[in-house]
């Protein structure tokens, strides 16, 4: 299957893999890693938050994280965000929430923020926009492909170095 998202991974010339795995899997972080024989941890999430100001950003988590409200209020620059709703998701992305690629879609000036503890890990899972598809690319490719802040979002990146 060729998709947007690969197009633009070659496109571009960034190293990539792709994965297949079963449809009928259950959705979610988890359920990819185990489908296709990774930690949950290196299967990223990708959320489309909303801030008070009307701005949209894309929120990169591993599988296995969530973001500390504090830590994403911080990145985002405003104390009032929220999770975008399925019908903005799919307004601002083009896609179904479950298999968003976290590269290809965004408009200039759009967002992406990665939290750090995914930069700690040899290759991550992304979604490629159907599911059943997954793109395994370096934490630094990820970053190359949507142009991402890194951010401590999930607290994790700190607790490993206390």
């Amino acid at each position: 299957m060729d998709l947007p998202a690969h197009r633009f991974l070659e496109q571009r010339g960034i190293p990539h893999r792709r994965l297949e795995f079963p449809a009928e899997t259950e959705k979610g972080a988890a359920s990819v890693a185990q489908a296709l024989g990774y930690a949950e941890a290196q299967m990223v999430k990708t959320l489309i938050f909303e801030t008070a100001a009307g701005e949209r950003a894309l929120v990169m988590l591993g599988g296995d994280k969530n973001a500390v409200s504090g830590r994403l209020k911080r990145a985002l620059g405003s104390r009032n965000i929220r999770l975008a709703d399925p019908a903005a998701v799919k307004a601002v992305t083009g896609y179904e929430i479950g298999s968003i690629p976290p590269f290809h879609w965004q408009p200039p000036g759009f967002r992406s923020i990665v939290d750090a503890c995914l930069m700690r890990e040899d290759e991550l899972g992304v979604g490629a926009g159907v599911w059943g598809q997954e793109i395994m690319l370096t934490p630094a490719n990820l970053i190359l492909a949507c142009g991402g802040e890194v951010f401590d979002l999930s607290g994790a990146a700190q607790e490993r170095t206390a």
